[in-house]
């Protein structure tokens, strides 16, 4: 199993801060398909990724206990 911790506007899509799901094996991108197919969320392209709190590529392959976060980009003044 993996964490996935979900920020901002992801959260509200999705309802909770956090997901535990068994994608052991897959890369951040078929992480981030599955999401969008099964929860609809916004702007998932223009997320940050990071993995155990390490910025990610989308090519990295999930392991058993990662703790995936997703950070949309942030604007304010």
């Amino acid at each position: 199993m993996i964490k996935v911790l979900l920020f901002a506007e992801l959260q509200d899509a999705a309802g909770t801060d956090q997901l535990e799901v068994d994608m052991v094996g897959a890369t951040i991108n078929e992480v981030k398909s599955w999401l969008h197919t099964q929860y609809n969320l916004p702007s998932l392209d223009q997320t940050m990724v990071a993995v155990n709190e390490s910025y990610a590529e989308e090519t990295y392959v999930v392991r058993e206990g990662d703790v995936i976060a997703f950070i949309p980009p942030v604007s304010g003044g």
